[in-house]
């Protein structure tokens, strides 16, 4: 029998949540040995085709093709037996396992005598230690998952995926969490893998990467195919232009805002608990100030800006808004006393996934102040519900219904509702730590007018991201960390690359790089 020329085939595929068509009769083959980009705007069926591929979700219609033969999946390990597997845009770490038991989870080896049986240790590090060899990943097998960085825990699921020695690879937004030269150590591992003869699937909304690994790139828009091309005849402009089905001449809204000359929030001598921690960090933001923070993975930016919010402590510091030392132990005090922080992590820490998109958005101001929504002894729906229609339209998020659980929006609408929830309590300072991680770019050109519209309101803006492109486009000023020291403070219009870079990589030079 010739061998069939896809390797998988998704033929006539529609699926609906609730009140919502998310696949509408798509059409999609792979090929052996290829990579084949996945593109489309937050909410265009990406992530949901592929979960139909890897058995998380089950088509209303249609079939799926693997080697010629049609399956039924009925789960993920139905998948995996047929060589399928994926790498989920949020990261699904144990983070009180191991990272060789995260790795090999449900796989573990074991002795057995006389019907008893034990983990075989030696093993499972030597499979771990092998594995992570040939991948070039230096993660300790030992170490908790729950220690590990976000890049780290990545790179983790990149090493799970690929020990079940799959046919097919599906990659949804694997370097969200990752630094350049993790990206660069994926790419390599992906071109061993096509060489054997591994086809990849890579949803990602980084266009540079796509167009770098990628051989065929597929646009969804509306749960439909518009198209595959080969990637040699794209550019960026196209494949914008082709996800959301419009014109985008500019990535960043033009500037409205304008610092004011007052300081809204203050940190003087910031210094975390332990010694690998950030240390002596100052620095002030002004009212009306989109205040950039770049760094490298490990700098320790989100751990300053948490430990500002309340959710780390420190050794020492003192933090002043508007002038007046406030003493914050706790996102509560941080709250009160008029902060919000967008956590990095949305799905770990944002949104409560099978809560609704009201029960979502409300949930602080409810959480803040408990009057606000009672009706006698019972919570006035009326007035939730009205909160929540108000602010799902003044963001564009897109869902069925405010009655809809949250976890069946795309990522970018997700982000959008917990930025909504924060909106409701009017806090001063806004803290957002990787804003548009894993989001489009139509969405995340939404983000940035949401951002430039709060700064001409007068409120302070905190903005941790890894895309420079963001950092530079957005910032006032950006202060970059690196190994937990503050490097240096550039001012955005003179900000480059370089500038940023340098900072980035040596805190000890800094008055060089500020004078180039």
């Amino acid at each position: 029998m010739k061998d069939p020329e896809y390797i998988l085939e998704m033929k006539n595929i529609s699926k609906s949540f609730p009140g919502v068509k998310a696949l509408d009769q798509v059409d999609f083959v792979v090929k052996p040995g290829k990579v084949y980009a996945l593109m489309g705007e937050n909410g265009a069926g990406k992530s949901t085709l592929m979960k139909c591929a890897f058995g998380m979700y089950h088509p209303d219609e249609g079939e799926i093709i693997i080697e010629g033969q049609t399956i039924h999946l009925i789960n993920p390990r139905d998948a995996l037996d047929h060589g399928i597997a994926m790498i989920h845009q949020e990261l699904q770490s144990i983070r009180t396992r191991s990272a060789m038991e995260n790795i090999w989870v449900g796989r573990v080896p074991y002795h057995q005598i006389f019907g008893i049986r034990w983990v075989d240790d030696n093993k499972l590090y030597n499979d771990t230690k092998a594995l992570l060899n040939e991948l070039e990943i230096n993660i300790d097998p030992y170490a908790q998952a729950g220690t590990l960085s976000s890049s780290q825990c990545q790179m983790l699921e990149i090493a799970r995926a690929v020990s079940f020695n799959a046919k097919i690879i599906i990659m949804d937004e694997p370097t969200s969490s990752l630094t350049e030269a993790e990206t660069e150590l994926l790419f390599r591992i992906i071109h061993k893998l096509t060489a054997k003869g591994v086809a990849i699937i890579y949803i990602s909304h980084k266009i540079d990467e796509i167009l770098k690994i990628a051989q065929e790139v597929t646009i969804m828009r509306d749960g439909k195919i518009i198209g595959t091309w080969p990637s040699d005849e794209l550019n960026t402009d196209l494949i914008v232009k082709r996800m959301v089905g419009r014109e985008m001449s500019n990535r960043f809204p033009p500037k409205a805002h304008q610092p004011k000359e007052t300081i809204c929030l203050e940190i003087r001598h910031f210094t975390g608990v332990s010694r690998h921690s950030f240390q002596d960090i100052g620095f002030s933001v002004r009212h009306g100030e989109i205040f950039g923070i770049g760094g490298l993975v490990g700098a320790q930016r989100t751990e300053l800006v948490e430990s500002i919010f309340g959710l780390r402590k420190i050794s020492n510091g003192e933090l002043l808004i508007n002038g007046k030392p406030v003493m914050v132990h706790s996102p509560e005090d941080a709250i009160q006393s008029n902060m919000a922080l967008l956590t990095e992590e949305r799905r770990a820490s944002g949104i409560i996934p099978r809560f609704s998109v009201m029960e979502n958005v409300v949930l602080t101001k409810q959480t803040a102040n408990k009057a606000h929504y009672k009706k006698g002894l019972f919570l006035d729906n009326r007035k939730r519900s009205a909160d929540a229609e108000h602010y799902v339209q003044a963001f564009s998020i897109k869902t069925p219904s405010i009655k809809t659980e949250i976890r069946y929006l795309s990522g970018g609408n997700q982000q959008k509702t917990v930025l909504a929830r924060w909106m409701l309590i009017n806090p001063e300072i806004l803290i957002l730590d990787e804003p548009t991680r894993g989001i489009d770019v139509g969405t995340k050109f939404e983000i940035y007018s949401l951002m430039e519209k709060m700064a001409s309101e007068g409120k302070t803006i905190i903005m941790i991201s890894s895309e420079m492109p963001e950092l530079l486009g957005m910032s006032d000023r950006i202060a970059v960390m690196c190994e937990g020291h503050l490097s240096g403070i550039l001012d955005g219009p003179t900000a480059t690359d370089e500038k940023v870079m340098y900072l980035a990589s040596s805190y000890k030079h800094e008055e060089e790089v500020l004078n180039k």
